[in-house]
């Protein structure tokens, strides 16, 4: 019933046609802000997941590698509830007490780097990746810190959304302190002076639409330049400390925010900013205390996504555990649920899709011979990362886990496996960028491409239904797992990906007439999307602009290669890409969307960019007057 399509409604509202029938039963979880598509595959894979892992813990299951058999000693830890109960607020403790006794920026400076290492929160932050413009070097790059509020336009005058959050967050904060030891009158003056410190930093920081644009993220600068930015932090001696040496350059994300830091990091500001890395240590250490703890550190982001409740003590627990060993989960999924057989299956689906793309390029009447030339070179250096990494990462077979019977705790141990994670990253500085290695665990259900590597990767967790199944007809698996990796494909050609060239270099190999031409197509693309009503708002284009553009090219070259195949079927093409998308949320959740999500709502991801394929008015003999037409000059062609 849920997956019957109302005939009736295909011409004028393409969405409703096909998950209207869904929509009326979907129930969201009260632990949930969210079901359908993804969220249901997540479900999925989590029950499943966390079934395995109640074996192992049961001994039922015998871990069979040394990494797994410390994510079972961690799990177990992580599901003793009556410990993490009876220690209360006893593991937090020494770093509160860290906290506390800093008495000047001076005093901090002698820490900085044992801070960081430990990921104490900072007003500054530091990160080894890709050099934009030397992708096979790492390079460090600085960051601003992060705000309260979901992003810096909620703290615009009279932000309707802060009006409401912002007594979520004061209270759930003062709570978390008062249960951390401090009295009520301590609480509130801690959390007032830490939304004082937070505030000051926001006009000063990218908004969501800024950072979207990956050229705004890029300001390579001398450190020594970059050093004197603060009269008061000693940020040369850190980074010394941090990877041995004073480096000669670093990206600056956002040099706004540093070109003010002595402004906001300084003596005067000192009691407000150490308040504000105390509210930031109790919120962030919340989820590995007590229920107790956990419920009340929960309160602020359910309210962001209109969740109902928290998640079950059980599922926490694992998600935890999980998440500190996700490679480590994510690799035994692999081999278990997904395998060589299945991985080299989609391997081939990936490389035909490489492969009409190709075409597709080769065939394109827009772009100058020179121009195409490139992209095909681009393509043909772009490296698939398919279901599971072929070994563990290293880093993992770090992690060994000090149980309680040795005086170990949750947060004791975090703060261990935090600490050997960062200095591996900071070893990598100025080393060669491992292209191969992966970065997301093969259970999420997620894909990506990366422009500075210049790969595509699609885990396991991913590649089954609604996206791909053999009970499926081609058409409708090219509608699902199809789509999606042609639109990671064509992140290499969005308005970001197409500044970065195939090494995953920032260099620009467009012709002028060529780049004038995308860029009036993208163009059409915002305007497209710009000022659509949505949850009580509207959509911002610009925001959402490359993701859209990637949703076209992946929609396009995959509706070609369903054509290619045998018996097409246009309609259940189509209909598989409607049903992927399929949403249903909470308002608070589709309203943050809105505002920080570089993605358009799911809804007009189906409803929008099939009106843009001539192809789709064809498979369902739409007509003008219909719903769902758009006229031929209105339709948005990129890829």
């Amino acid at each position: 019933m849920s997956d019957q399509v109302n005939k009736s409604l295909l011409k004028d509202n393409f969405y409703q046609a096909v998950n209207g029938e869904w929509l009326k039963h979907a129930k969201i979880p009260a632990d949930h802000s969210t079901t359908g598509g993804f969220r249901d595959l997540v479900d999925q894979i989590d029950k499943t997941l966390m079934k395995d892992s109640d074996k192992l813990l049961s001994g039922k299951m015998q871990p069979k590698t040394k990494p797994m058999a410390e994510y079972k000693k961690f799990y177990a830890m992580a599901m003793n509830f009556q410990k993490r109960d009876d220690d209360g607020d006893k593991p937090l403790l020494p770093i509160l007490n860290q906290v506390e006794s800093l008495s000047s920026l001076k005093n901090l400076n002698a820490h900085l780097a044992d801070w960081t290492l430990s990921g104490m929160p900072l007003p500054f932050g530091f990160d080894v990746d890709s050099d934009m413009k030397n992708a096979k070097i790492n390079a460090l790059s600085a960051y601003a810190p992060a705000l309260f509020l979901p992003d810096k336009n909620y703290y615009k005058p009279g932000n309707k959304a802060a009006k409401k959050l912002m007594p979520i967050f004061t209270k759930m904060n003062q709570q978390l302190l008062i249960l951390a030891g401090y009295s009520a009158p301590d609480a509130d003056d801690i959390v007032a002076n830490a939304k004082k410190f937070d505030k000051m930093i926001a006009p000063h920081v990218m908004s969501p639409e800024q950072m979207a644009k990956v050229q705004n993220t890029y300001h390579p600068d001398s450190f020594e330049h970059f050093a004197k930015y603060s009269k008061y932090v000693d940020l040369t001696s850190q980074i010394k400390a941090l990877i041995g040496t004073v480096p000669k350059k670093i990206n600056v994300v956002e040099p706004a925010y540093y070109k003010v830091m002595d402004k906001i990091v300084n003596p005067d500001n000192f009691n407000m900013m150490k308040d504000w890395m105390i509210v930031n240590i109790v919120m962030d250490c919340s989820d590995c205390l007590s229920e107790e703890f956990r419920q009340t550190g929960s309160v602020y982001g359910r309210a962001l996504s209109g969740q109902k409740k928290a998640v079950s003590q059980k599922k926490a627990a694992y998600y935890l555990a999980s998440g500190t060993f996700d490679q480590v989960v994510g690799l035994y999924y692999g081999h278990k649920y997904f395998g060589p057989k299945a991985k080299a299956d989609v391997l081939k689906m990936v490389h035909k899709m490489i492969g009409v793309y190709k075409k597709r390029l080769a065939n394109n009447t827009w772009l100058t011979k020179q121009t195409r030339q490139h992209a095909i070179e681009k393509l043909e250096n772009l490296v698939p990362q398919v279901g599971y990494p072929d070994h563990l990462d290293p880093l993992f077979k770090k992690f060994k886990v000090t149980t309680t019977a040795d005086g170990g705790t949750i947060l004791s141990n975090l703060i261990k496996f935090t600490q050997i994670a960062t200095k591996d990253m900071y070893a990598h500085w100025n080393k060669p960028v491992k292209r191969t290695r992966w970065e997301m665990p093969a259970d999420e259900v997620n894909a990506y491409y990366h422009p500075l590597k210049n790969i595509i990767v699609f885990p396991a967790a991913i590649l089954q239904a609604p996206f791909y199944s053999l009970k499926q007809s081609a058409s409708a698996n090219y509608g699902g797992i199809g789509a999606v990796m042609a639109h990671e494909i064509s992140h290499a050609f969005d308005n970001n990906g197409s500044q970065f060239d195939k090494y995953g270099n920032m260099n620009n190999w467009w012709t002028k007439s060529d780049k004038a031409n995308f860029n009036k197509r993208a163009k059409a693309m915002v305007d497209e999307f710009n000022g659509i009503p949505y949850a009580g708002g509207k959509v911002n284009g610009k925001l959402i602009v490359s993701e859209n553009i990637a949703d076209a090219g992946g929609l396009s070259c995959a509706l070609e290669a369903a054509k290619s195949t045998d018996h097409p079927d246009l309609q259940a093409f189509f209909i598989n890409w409607a049903r992927i998308w399929r949403m249903k949320a909470t308002t608070a959740y589709k309203r943050l969307l809105l505002s920080i999500d570089v993605h358009a709502p799911g809804e007009l991801r189906v409803q929008v960019q099939v009106k843009n394929l001539d192809d789709f008015y064809k498979a369902f003999n739409i007509k003008p007057g219909d719903g769902m037409y758009l006229a031929p000059e209105k339709r948005v062609k990129i890829w």
